[in-house]
């Protein structure tokens, strides 16, 4: 699904997205210590990852193409009294953010872009990263058998889209958590199948 298939998104956020699960992905959270300093979030969605580390002090902008999510993350941070930045931008305009960060999260959006697009995303990611910032990716892997849902990512993918100006730290096997809807997409046992990349800009 292209990104910028705005109306497709859209439809998802006006009912319960099934990767809104209410809290941060585990993935995320098993490596939250190594998230450090102030955080970008890109594809923030409703905000849960980046509320989680505005809660432990952290200085984080969470950013997304829909104005919906970001309407709901900004509630989110007023109603648990947490201090976050939030915006409706698309994330292949990283370049014009005025501020670099120290860390940068993606729980799901990599995988909707296209091979340019994914080209152009990731050297956004690149200015907006301190040199020795580390993003935290977690897209689809295509070890998820199907085709429904977004599209798979394989690892060589991964390889060439950080082959220049990072260093692939860890590359590991990991699932997204979702909410069962049995009228809706049938995932694997235990949700869709994904990698999880962590990434150092050089």
């Amino acid at each position: 699904m292209p990104v910028h298939d705005r109306s497709s998104f859209e439809s998802l956020y006006a009912g319960q997205p099934r990767w809104e699960i209410g809290r941060p992905q585990k993935a995320i959270l098993d490596v939250a210590d190594r998230i450090t300093g102030s955080v970008l979030d890109a594809g923030c969605g409703t905000g849960e990852n980046a509320l989680f580390f505005a809660s432990r002090g952290q200085k984080v902008t969470g950013i997304d193409f829909l104005a919906e999510p970001i309407t709901i993350a900004k509630q989110k941070a007023a109603e648990r009294n947490l201090t976050a930045t939030f915006m409706v931008m698309d994330a292949l305009a990283l370049k014009e953010l005025p501020e670099v960060f120290d860390s940068a999260i993606d729980s799901g959006l990599f995988h909707v872009f296209s091979e340019d697009d994914r080209r152009r995303y990731v050297e956004g990611l690149a200015s907006v990263l301190k040199p020795g910032g580390r993003l935290f990716l977690l897209c689809f892997s295509d070890a998820e058998p199907g085709n429904q849902g977004p599209r798979r990512v394989t690892r060589k993918e991964l390889n060439d889209a950080f082959a220049e100006g990072w260093v692939i730290e860890s590359v590991v096997p990991s699932q997204y958590e979702v909410r069962p809807d049995p009228k809706d997409i049938n995932f694997g046992r235990g949700g869709p199948k994904a990698w999880f990349v962590v990434a150092r800009r050089v």
